[in-house]
């Protein structure tokens, strides 16, 4: 494939985001790709592609994906909150509670909470 312009691969990660809210995360992934792979370092990428991957239920990828958001910004509340959905989703029960506390501490907002209660 040939080099990427700047101005189409924001084009695409605009599309991958209304495929994402379009339900369609296995399109957006595919558009997200060659967006990461010339720059690995865009941090919203890799947290747009993490979710695409949660909603496909590749879980392996989507955690992956969580991980590494949160090594270059271990305060985003979200990809704590996010990553820990991924590893309930996997039955990794334990794994996710930490994260639903992260997720609370950095952000009390209810739904933070009541996942690291489990109320909710």
């Amino acid at each position: 494939m040939s080099e990427r312009s700047p101005e189409t691969l924001v084009i695409d990660f605009r599309a991958a985001e209304q495929l994402l809210a379009a339900r369609d995360p296995r399109g957006a992934v595919k558009l997200l790709d060659p967006v990461i792979a010339a720059h690995p370092e865009n941090t919203a990428a890799r947290l747009l592609r993490a979710r695409a991957f949660f909603l496909a239920a590749q879980l392996r990828p989507a955690e992956l994906e969580f991980q590494i958001v949160l090594e270059r910004e271990p305060d985003n509340a979200f990809a704590h909150f996010a990553l820990g959905r991924t590893l309930q989703r996997a039955d990794r029960a334990g794994e996710a509670q930490r994260h639903f506390r992260l997720a609370a501490a950095l952000d009390p907002r209810p739904d933070y909470l009541a996942a690291a209660r489990f109320d909710g």
